[in-house]
């Protein structure tokens, strides 16, 4: 029973790293940029939601969507101004960029609020539910609910929508999309509009869950580019399944080792996946 508690635990927890994911592998796919400063995004969704709650009162479940669309706005921005430049340039210059808005976003945040941890303690998702038998986090359920249909939601406007056409055609041959009459450049804006979003709300998710600090988006990227090198660049299904198998390896690391030692999990699961299988196990390898 303790060994399948642990699984569930990690179930639930790879839904908050699959939406993570999710945003970034939106963004490579759309711009072939390498998002450094995604994990930013969402530490600042965990820090606008701790605000919201900590100044207002209000609760963190209806923060959620003025946070992803006030990150969407602000993704539009960051787009606009300093991401559209480095689209179509050799991969290094947006690793460049990224990495040098990564580490401002963060030395800012460290700056207006010091490197002390905080969390949104929310009375309503404190304490846990017996649910079978096993011992189920109200917080974690929640978030990986939340989660869920964020990435339903994200799949069915991709797959159905005409925006979300729009977006796979850019994906798949950004050229032939816009001799077909898409506004390439709008599709671009939209999709790291959307990416930040989805970032946005995996940290109002992590701050219910998690204490968090400025630092928190650097652990968290690197758990979403091992979610996409698992599960697949380009791949929306596989980077989900890959996020709870990743969730479910780091509980279980935890549970027969130690918390320190389960951090290095998504390391190594990223250097053992490229080694036997660079695209990914749901992806394709790129010609």
């Amino acid at each position: 029973m303790d060994l399948l508690q642990v699984i569930v635990s990690g179930l639930l927890l790879g839904g908050v790293y699959a939406l993570l994911a999710a945003g970034l592998n939106l963004i490579f796919g759309v711009m072939r940029v390498i998002n450094l400063a995604h994990g930013e995004l969402l530490m600042l969704g965990a820090y606008a939601t701790f605000f919201f709650y900590d100044t207002t009162g209000l609760n963190p479940l209806l923060a959620i969507p003025l946070v992803a669309a006030a990150m969407f706005a602000g993704g539009m921005v960051l787009q606009r101004l300093t991401i559209e430049r480095v689209v179509g340039q050799p991969l290094l210059s947006s690793l460049l960029l990224t990495f040098g808005l990564s580490t401002l976003l963060t030395g800012v945040a460290l700056n207006l609020w010091t490197t002390n941890f905080r969390s949104v303690v929310y009375e309503p998702l404190t304490g846990s539910l017996g649910i079978g038998g096993l011992s189920i986090s109200r917080s974690r359920l929640v978030a990986f609910a939340i989660a869920l249909v964020v990435s339903g939601a994200t799949y069915v406007f991709l797959r159905r929508s005409t925006w979300g056409k729009a977006i796979r055609a850019t994906a798949q041959h950004a050229e032939v999309a816009q001799v077909c009459g898409i506004d390439v450049g709008r599709v671009r804006l939209v999709s790291f509009g959307l990416g930040s979003a989805m970032a946005a709300t995996a940290g109002s998710l992590v701050a219910i869950v998690f204490t968090f600090n400025p630092e928190i988006g650097r652990v968290f990227i690197g758990k979403a580019f091992a979610i996409i090198v698992l599960g697949g660049l380009g791949s929306f299904v596989g980077a989900f399944l890959g996020a709870l198998t990743l969730g479910v390896t780091e509980t279980l690391a935890a549970y027969y080792t130690s918390t320190q030692l389960s951090e290095a999990v998504a390391y190594a699961v990223m250097v053992g996946v490229l080694l036997v299988r660079p695209s990914g196990f749901f992806g394709q390898a790129e010609s």
